[in-house]
């Protein structure tokens, strides 16, 4: 997801999908590339985030950049992507235009509940024969997100789609004056849409009605193209006929048949087909993004009346329990490295580590701040310790007089490995299981709430039974670090392990924990 896009999500702010079928192919380089950025561009005038879905090189992207965008508009042999062909184009790493269908999937996953398109796919002409019917119907029918279209493309059966829609369970509403559900190109079909809405926010109350319902399928609100831009539904029908018949002559079928369809009809019309395409793409932009705007304004205002106030809302903290080391790294400057008492020459350098240490470190700057349970000497090193952990929560941790704060020695190569390494570990057993439930209950609610509990092999084997019995109790997640080869299996030694919802082990630690539990160690593992 491009950060603008996270960004505006996490902030509530309104987001509006756009597929890229229609820049890969729907229109030829360079109109594609131009469209694509002046329909972005409507989006952000009008108050929202556009973020254009699209697979570069087997990953789904919400949100390009203008590099990615030309990318898609000139590449020739990207692929199509609807549902059906998610997983073999993700997993061969290809490039692809999304479809209606595979834009929904994305947007959906994102939690972006309004996408703007052209038009939707349907039932095709003699469908009723070939059963040709575009994924985008069944998408419609299990995907919760709204579809901002002018209709359905006018070269398929509209009535048929229509239908279909309704046993999909597809809410359908006309936007504007008239209940008259528009062709694509044109603002008549003939047929009448099941619902109506007038504006923006009544579109908005009721996508907002169907995300409320938990409904689990989409809704369909059909803009009519603009009328001063609109074709003459006469003009489309007679080349959507002559376009059909040379389709069948050819052989034409699947999802090669509809660009084939649009490209011919915009030949034979002089090009008017095109801009009204176009005209209908960026009106569809205008209107979507002002139905995001309202339909975020809404749900806001929903949340402000449910939450209490700001301030009386304290989120639980994560919880990590596991060592503090101080690390000396001494690396020779030669290679050979002199026995006997020798001084040999070398560079050395003071570290602060320990495998619970880093997590805590790592979640506090990545947000959640955790609350962290360690134990440290009051001794030399403590307040170098404290000093470059003040962004973290260090209220919990132990200072123990006459213990010393666990240090770590490794001497390493000139090349870089390990020569030995000497550890004074001792006072990590002082983390024990009366700790972590500490007197008067200090800590012992945020831990019953922690959204998550990471504890590393450090930990005594006690310690780390009492957390998993915890977890299971109260429903904890927990994160179990190996911390290396001797220790992984702690809490395999007994069923503790059954309580632990993540793990994170390398190679070495995987297979003491597979000796532990008895099983067979798979052939060839060690030159994975």
């Amino acid at each position: 997801i491009q950060p603008s896009v996270q960004e505006a999500l996490v902030e509530g702010r309104p987001v509006v999908a756009l597929e890229s079928t229609v820049i890969t192919h729907g229109m030829a380089y360079p109109q594609n590339l131009s469209m694509a950025r002046e329909v972005e561009e409507i989006v952000t005038t009008n108050g929202a985030v556009p973020a254009t879905v699209g697979i570069l090189r087997g990953r789904i992207h919400i949100g390009l950049t203008d590099e990615e965008l030309q990318f898609l508009a000139g590449s020739k042999n990207v692929v199509k992507v609807s549902r059906r062909d998610l997983p073999y184009v993700l997993s061969q790493g290809l490039s692809g235009g999304t479809t209606v269908s595979g834009t929904m999937i994305a947007a959906h996953k994102a939690g972006i509940p309004v996408f703007v398109t052209g038009g939707i796919g349907g039932v095709h002409r003699g469908g009723e024969n070939t059963l040709d019917v575009s994924a985008d119907l069944t998408e419609l029918g299990r995907t919760p997100v709204a579809v901002v279209s002018a209709g359905v493309k006018s070269i398929l059966d509209i009535g048929r789609t229509l239908e279909y829609l309704e046993t999909q369970g597809v809410c359908v509403a006309a936007f504007g004056e008239s209940r008259e559900f528009p062709a694509f190109f044109s603002r008549r079909s003939g047929f009448q849409a099941p619902y109506h809405v007038h504006n923006e926010e009544e579109a908005a109350e009721l996508i907002a009605s169907t995300l409320g319902l938990g409904l689990s399928s989409g809704v369909l609100i059909a803009v009519p193209c603009p009328q001063e831009r609109a074709a003459s539904g006469q003009v489309i029908e007679e080349a959507i006929q002559q376009a059909l018949s040379e389709a069948r002559s050819k052989g034409i079928t699947g999802k090669e048949l509809t660009p084939f369809l649009l490209q011919k009809i915009n030949e034979l019309t002089d090009g008017k087909s095109l801009d009204s395409n176009i005209a209908l793409i960026q009106n569809n932009a205008r209107v979507g993004s002002c139905i995001a705007v309202a339909l975020s304004k809404l749900q806001k205002d929903a949340k402000k009346g449910r939450l209490p106030p700001r301030e009386d809302v304290t989120p639980p903290q994560p919880v990590v329990i596991g060592g503090i080391n101080v690390d000396f790294i001494a690396k020779a400057q030669h290679s050979v490295i002199l026995s006997g008492g020798q001084t040999n020459a070398g560079r050395m350098r003071r570290s602060f580590g320990g495998v619970g240490r880093n997590l805590a470190d790592c979640l506090s700057r990545l947000g959640p701040t955790p609350l962290f349970l360690s134990a440290m000497g009051k001794d030399e090193h403590s307040e170098s310790i404290l000093h470059y952990c003040h962004h973290m929560d260090m209220r919990a941790v132990l200072q123990l007089e006459g213990k010393s704060t666990a240090t770590y020695c490794a001497v390493i190569t000139s090349a870089g490995e390990l020569s030995v390494g000497l550890g004074d570990m001792d006072i990590h057993q002082e983390i024990t299981e009366q700790y972590v439930c500490m007197p008067s209950d200090l800590f012992k609610e945020n831990l019953f709430q922690a959204p998550l509990v990471c504890i590393d092999g450090n930990v005594p084997l006690s310690t780390i039974q009492y957390v998993c019995q915890l977890a299971r109790e109260h429903q904890l997640a927990v994160c179990y670090e190996p911390t290396d080869e001797n220790k992984a299996s702690k809490p395999f030694l007994s069923d503790s392990w059954k309580a632990l919802t993540y793990i994170s082990p390398n190679l070495q630690e995987l297979r003491a924990i597979n000796r532990t539990l008895g099983n067979p160690i798979p052939a060839g593992i060690e030159y994975s």
